[in-house]
């Protein structure tokens, strides 16, 4: 402000001055309207009063600082209900608490009025852990309770959550006194607390504060899961229109496993999660035709592979099966649970299909089938318990519950096998394609009007080529980009620096640097776009395993997999090695292989 009487003072400071100023002498009154209409859950519109009210200020600085101190300081797994709750701490002020009817706790000091629902039972948690010792252990109230309410008097709470001395006025046992302390030690501060995301902006916001305000730093919340509503086949639950389910319903229509299996999969994080019927349907087809496999793996157990783990499929599916317990692991303690149902059940499911292909006649190895099957049923249970224990018992005939037989043991994960595998699933869908171009091409005639030359799998020879190793251009390009790349922050430095330092580079100084330059910006582009998603390996001069190895030793596989009875895996870079390609030399050099991208051409046996 400039003029006046409060001139100097802060905007903020001075208009609650001047409001008050203002209505003492009658030139203003209070006026207030609600942002925009009122309509109550019965669909009426409603008339807002302007009544008597106490208010919470939860906006008091120092007490929003402890609040801000206590988000801080709490796992709420997620960026999103984090930034929820700190623009929440941002706004929130007075609130409105109480009101004049309905049910509720009774205001202490103004017993006219009731405490509001959201604000009334924001540390109820802590009633939790004596709730069982104060009704008897009797939660439906039939029997006596073992301590009257007129007996928690002030000094009692005080004693049992705030830390305060013994209430020696009390006439509760000394032995309950001590259990109810005992409980509520153990058990506070809780780790989690589930809620939905609408809560941030008021109840759980509000349960912070009074956490904050009533006890020590040792006895805050931990942390808060925060989700979404639920939507019934992508539309929003309604009685009225007919698409609703009730739990009980869901199971009696789907079976209890189907159904947690379909909620799982409805989704993760804040979002709204998806309940679809199709899913839960797809449940129980894929459960039960789990159960019919490994009935026919156990009644044919003899016809498997004894002995350890030897072969390169073996070492795949072993290590695919110790990543699926260290990410299932993590996917349940964040309580993603589709992603746990994705690691732990369909990924899971993949490798033991591609495990079994890539197996051929040499057959699929007892230890690990048994393992797979282990470790399956144990990653299941905290979605499908009632098929897990079906499974653990009645087939594999495991003693006891699967639910109490432990998370299952791992190793670490090898990612470079895993980076392999990956690199040779990829090469044999990149050789098919060519495969079939090449034999449909060979079944056109050329354009001088030749007859077509018919080709199939049986009379072809597949030569695979593969370059280990980035040289020239490409590997001055690479290294330009691994000097400019913050590994930590995934960026680069400026197109304009990148450019410059290319320039500079003995490539840049070549005479035909122009022509070259053509093949080094889209090459740049790529490599930038991949470190950004993958990391620094990207930029790598060759890959962390050797191609040429990984590619011979699953001959037999590409064999299988391309329908040839003859490939020969050369390098690109040994002399002669393109000559063998005769006629479709050409090829190598339209489409030269690279580190990652091999290159095949098939010819006429």
């Amino acid at each position: 402000m400039i003029v006046g009487e409060y001139a100097g003072r802060r905007v903020q400071e001075a208009k609650p001055l001047l409001r008050t100023k203002l209505i003492e002498i009658g030139q203003a009154i209070t006026y207030s309207e609600p942002e925009k209409k009122v309509m109550s859950r019965s669909g009426d519109e409603c008339v807002v009063a302007l009544t008597d009210q106490w208010y919470i200020t939860y906006g008091e600085p120092e007490w929003k600082k402890l609040s801000e101190e206590c988000l801080s300081n709490m796992n709420l797994y997620s960026d999103e209900t984090r930034h929820g709750f700190e623009h929440t701490l941002g706004w929130l002020n007075q609130w409105a608490c109480s009101r004049s009817f309905g049910l509720g706790t009774r205001i202490p000091w103004d017993e006219e009025f009731l405490v509001e629902s959201l604000s009334d039972s924001t540390i109820y948690m802590a009633y939790y852990t004596v709730a069982h010792l104060l009704q008897n252990g009797d939660m439906y109230g039939k029997s006596a309770d073992l301590v009257q309410p007129a007996q928690m008097t002030d000094e009692v709470w005080e004693f049992l959550f705030c830390g305060g001395p013994y209430p020696k006025s009390s006439n509760i046992p000394a032995a309950t006194l001590n259990k109810m302390k005992q409980e509520f030690e153990y058990w506070y501060p809780f780790d989690l607390r589930v809620s939905g995301k609408d809560l941030i902006q008021n109840h759980l916001t509000f349960c912070i504060y009074n956490h904050t305000a009533i006890m020590s730093k040792d006895h805050w919340p931990r942390g808060f899961r925060c989700n979404g509503h639920i939507m019934l086949n992508s539309e929003k639950m309604s009685k009225s229109t007919g698409n609703f389910r009730t739990l009980r319903q869901a199971i009696e229509e789907f079976s209890a496993d189907a159904t947690r299996f379909s909620l799982a999969d409805a989704g993760d994080g804040v979002d709204d999660a998806n309940f679809v019927f199709e899913t839960a349907n797809t449940a129980i087809l894929r459960l039960t035709k789990e159960i019919a496999w490994m009935e026919e793996i156990l009644a044919a157990e003899s016809s498997l592979r004894i002995g350890p783990p030897s072969t390169y499929a073996d070492r795949v599916f072993e290590n695919e099966i110790n990543i699926a317990v260290k990410m299932t692991e993590k996917n349940y303690r964040d309580y993603m649970f589709r992603e746990a149902l994705k690691t732990g059940f369909y990924d899971l499911q993949t490798a033991r299909d591609e495990y079994r292909f890539s197996c051929g006649s040499g057959g699929m190895n007892r230890d690990l089938v048994w393992r797979f099957m282990d470790v399956q049923t144990r990653l299941i249970t905290p979605v499908c318990p009632h098929y897990a224990e079906f499974v653990w018992r009645e087939l594999l005939k495991k003693d006891g519950f699967v639910i109490k037989a432990g998370w299952p043991s791992a190793g670490s994960p090898d990612l470079k096998l895993k980076s392999a595998n990956k690199y040779l699933q990829d090469s044999i869908v990149l050789m098919r394609k060519l495969l079939n171009k090449q034999i449909l091409g060979s079944k056109k005639s050329n354009k001088k009007g030749a007859p077509p030359t018919s080709l199939s799998e049986d009379k072809l020879k597949g030569l695979i080529y593969v370059n280990e190793k980035f040289e020239g251009w490409q590997a001055e390009c690479l290294q330009i980009l691994q000097s400019k790349f913050d590994s930590n922050a995934r960026t680069f430095a400026s197109d304009g620096e990148i450019m410059k330092a290319l320039q500079e580079s003995t490539v840049g100084q070549a005479a035909d640097f122009k022509k070259i330059q053509k093949q080094c910006m889209p090459f740049l582009r790529f490599k930038k776009d991949e470190a950004i998603k993958i990391g620094v390996q990207a930029l790598d001069l060759k890959l962390p395993f050797g191609e040429i190895d990984v590619l011979k030793e699953n001959l037999d596989l590409i064999k299988r997999q391309l329908g040839l009875e003859e490939v020969e895996v050369l390098s690109f870079t040994d002399s002669g090695a393109s000559a063998k390609a005769g006629t479709h030399a050409s090829l190598l050099n339209q489409n030269p292989p690279s580190p990652g991208n091999p290159t095949a051409i098939f010819l006429p046996r």
